[in-house]
């Protein structure tokens, strides 16, 4: 099975090579913008999958998207602590 995440670009790093730094709270990665059919821009909210920007989103839905993935890590958390205590 393959997740893509939603993610903001916080800095273009390279135009020339199509590269450009996304994440958030700490967790960034370098991702490829060349599969997007318009220009990257700092701030954009992108789906990442497998080390490339596969299109934009509208910032509310990637917001509620980054908050069920949040809701589900704290849930399996919390799962986790209770079989280890």
């Amino acid at each position: 099975m393959c997740l893509a995440i939603p993610a903001q670009i916080v800095e273009i790093l390279d135009e020339n090579t199509a590269k450009a730094r996304v994440g958030e709270s700490g967790t960034y990665l370098t991702a490829s913008t060349m599969l997007l059919p318009e220009a990257a821009q700092v701030g954009d909210y992108v789906i990442v999958h497998a080390g490339f920007c596969l299109h934009k989103l509208d910032p509310a839905e990637a917001q509620e998207s980054l908050k069920m993935f949040r809701e589900i890590a704290s849930a399996l958390e919390e799962e986790k602590a209770g079989r280890a205590g």
